[in-house]
């Protein structure tokens, strides 16, 4: 009886406290924050006056709350919302404005709790690391400010979190390594060249280059990585520094004749009996480590590619571009090295190159969880593979990034955990990082490598699973009547929306255009027409700025197709896909990791930065442009017969139309704002802000990608052979 009792008292007490929604809790205060803005009117109101500090400090106890109830390390919706919506730059910006008055001492106490109570690791996250270095940059400009208590407890919150971890330091003050001075003798530089002479004068036998090669190469070595920083020498020192650069380019070019050597005893001797390998890794890791921390990610990603024969080591555009140059260059001569090299010496060098650069430094920078060493870190990857040419070397890189596999992909397969990180970055809630990423994969596809084609989209084609095997036939629809009937299908009737309805066989009975294969391949000029039609009129602005149609795009895409087509020339490609009657696909197509993640942003323009989009319709021209059949098929061909729960390019871009004219219909005097942000774009009309700014940009975006795989499609031609 008593236990009934307490437990009656026990449900009362639980029915009688409600249940608190923390996220919509958490965005309600900062909306209220927000609010504020907009509607205060007395500007010399103090903040401590105001319900800031009090909505702060509940915004507070929900982000810790939040964390008790999720396990150690996983981020709740409150943080997520706090990381996503950039709360902590918006505060650091109102504490910079100081409106209203006092608003700097709430945020500097805003911040000091948030680090110091909330245990999930915040400043790996460039969201919250931005705003902490733009804050304590402002504590430093405005000494005297009266707020010295609480800068001085802010600071100690970082002094705390930077001594639980100390790889923070570096971003935190922007530290860089300088590299040791050192000086280079002539003498040795004479020696050396009458050394190297002898040798290369007299048959390179593997005895010789024993007894007086191996003391060649460190002496070499030494004088290659000559640099006016090593040499101790001012920059105002222009004779002297120009006299030792004409010393390490001659060191360097001995090297790439001593490498070529085309004795294989002579190449195994260098090999086994010298250290030229690790010397050469060495200081290319050193290199890579002497380049600032704070260097920025879209700085390095800016580079144009790097030549070791440059003289110029960086002009002090940005701060750490010598640093930049100085790695670049020396990679750059390391892939000429393996380029000219004997077999054996290029397999020793790339494989030291791997083992030491690779999955020493590389791999373990990518793999971290802190967001501001996995940007620079993908950076400087974008950087080395923009770098790399020379086979050995380019076969090391791709299978270090994307392993071997060659089997069709299934989802949730994670063989190669990089891999899949580095993809799956694609689609980062960081868009500096989803950047990044996007710009990797298409530095990989200019790669002249069959590999990367093969592993990241063609195994998962092979089987043309993505097509009807066998035609539906309808039971009670018959085939359409009149065009203009099918122009009033709902969305669900139209037959490239079946990927979304795996079960549902809408729109397969629909009768194919005259002239098209029963595969799907329609002409030329009906391909063309289908994807310039997509945009609807309404919605293009081209023609209103009288601009070219798609053929402003053929031009670059004859480049671009042939220069896939001389890539993909040594590959064996076929010229006509495959069979279908020899096709058996064992299980339910699939795109693959890298193609879902393509479609998944695609599916998502109207909703993205503009830069985002750019770089994602660039990869997806890339892969279009290819010759492969399969390749041509799914993502050039809008009359294919898509299996149930399949999608292809065009069916993508279906939907995102459609999607496109009911949100137009609810934007008033869309045709004018559109028109306005094509001349922003163009920079004919100085940039404001609007609204749906971004779905403008979108659509833009949408229409110049139509024509551009217009362009590609009229380029490459219908596939060759039956379907």
């Amino acid at each position: 009886m008593l236990s009934r009792l307490g437990a009656l008292l026990q449900q009362a007490v639980e029915t009688r406290e409600p249940s608190v929604d923390l996220l919509e809790a958490f965005t309600e205060h900062w909306k209220g924050i927000t609010g504020y803005y907009l509607e205060a009117t007395d500007e010399s109101i103090p903040a401590r006056q105001t319900d800031i500090p009090w909505r702060l400090k509940q915004m507070l106890d929900i982000l810790v709350h939040e964390e008790k109830q999720f396990p150690a390390g996983e981020a709740g919706p409150c943080l997520e919302y706090l990381l996503q919506h950039k709360v902590l730059e918006t505060l650091s910006t109102l504490g910079k404005a100081e409106y209203p008055p006092g608003m700097r001492q709430q945020v500097l106490l805003f911040f000091s709790r948030v680090l110091g109570q909330v245990q999930h690791p915040l400043l790996h996250y460039l969201n919250v690391h931005r705003p902490v270095k733009k804050l304590l940059q402002l504590s430093g400009d405005r000494l005297g400010s009266g707020l010295e208590k609480e800068e001085v407890q802010f600071v100690a919150v970082l002094c705390t979190k930077i001594k639980q971890d100390p790889t923070l330091l570096t971003y935190i003050l922007e530290v860089s390594s300088p590299w040791a001075c050192g000086a280079v003798c002539g003498v040795i530089c004479g020696v050396l060249r009458e050394l190297f002479h002898t040798l290369c004068s007299s048959i390179p036998t593997a005895k010789l280059l024993g007894v007086r090669g191996m003391k060649v190469v460190p002496v070499m070595l030494f004088l290659s990585r000559a640099r006016a920083s090593q040499m101790g020498l001012q920059p105002r020192s222009c004779r002297p520094w120009k006299r030792k650069s004409r010393v390490a380019m001659k060191a360097r070019e001995n090297l790439l004749l001593l490498a070529g050597l085309a004795q294989e005893a002579a190449a195994a001797c260098l090999v086994r009996s010298s250290a030229l390998c690790p010397l050469l890794t060495q200081h290319l890791c050193d290199l890579y480590s002497a380049v600032p921390a704070g260097t920025d990610p879209a700085d390095v990603l800016a580079m144009e590619r790097t030549s070791w024969r440059s003289q110029d080591a960086g002009d002090g555009a940005f701060p750490g571009k010598e640093s930049l140059a100085a790695f670049f260059g020396w990679l750059d001569y390391l892939d000429e090295l393996v380029l000219g090299a004997h077999p054996v010496v290029a397999d020793a060098v790339a494989e030291a190159v791997e083992g030491t650069f690779f999955q020493g430094i590389l791999r373990p920078q990518l793999l971290q969880m802190s967001e501001l060493a996995v940007l620079s870190a993908t950076a400087m990857l974008v950087g080395t593979v923009r770098q790399v040419q020379a086979p050995a070397l380019l076969q090391r890189l791709v299978l270090f990034l994307l392993g071997p596999d060659q089997h069709p992909e299934s989802p949730g397969d994670a063989p190669h955990p990089l891999r899949t990180h580095l993809i799956d970055r694609c689609n980062h809630l960081c868009d500096e990082i989803s950047l990044a990423s996007l710009q990797l994969f298409e530095q990989l596809l200019q790669k002249p490598h069959e590999h990367i084609t093969h592993n990241l989209v063609l195994r998962n084609l092979e089987a043309r699973g993505y097509l009807q095997q066998t035609p539906l036939v309808p039971e009670e629809r018959g085939p359409p009547e009149l065009e203009h009937e099918e122009d009033g299908l709902d969305l669900e009737e139209d037959p490239y929306f079946t990927d979304g309805f795996p079960g549902s066989s809408f729109g397969m009975s629909k009768k194919l255009p005259s002239g098209s294969a029963p595969s799907g391949k329609g002409q030329v000029s009906e391909v063309v027409s289908s994807f310039l039609c997509l945009v609807p009129e309404e919605a293009k602005t081209s023609s209103c700025m009288e601009e070219g149609g798609y053929d402003t795009y053929v031009h670059d895409a004859l480049g671009m197709v042939q220069a896939c087509r001389d890539s993909a020339a040594p590959w064996g490609w076929p010229k006509a896909p495959r069979p279908l009657d020899s096709c058996h696909p064992e299980l339910v197509f699939y795109e693959g990791h890298f193609l879902k993640v393509l479609f998944d942003r695609m599916a998502r323009i109207l909703d993205q930065p503009y830069s985002l989009n750019l770089q994602v319709t660039s990869v997806l021209s890339r892969l279009a442009a290819f010759p492969h059949p399969h390749l041509h098929e799914y993502l050039l061909d809008p009359y294919l017969s898509l299996a149930p729960g399949c999608r292809s390019l065009f069916s993508i871009l279906v939907r995102v139309i459609g999607d496109l004219m009911q949100r137009l219909q609810r934007v008033p005097q869309f045709r004018a704002k559109l028109l306005l942000v094509r001349r922003q774009l163009l920079g004919l009309v100085p940039g404001e802000q609007m609204d749906h700014t971004m779905l403008f940009k979108g659509v833009v975006v949408l229409e110049e990608f139509c024509k551009e795989l217009a362009a590609i499609a009229l380029v490459k031609g219908p596939p060759e052979g039956p379907p």
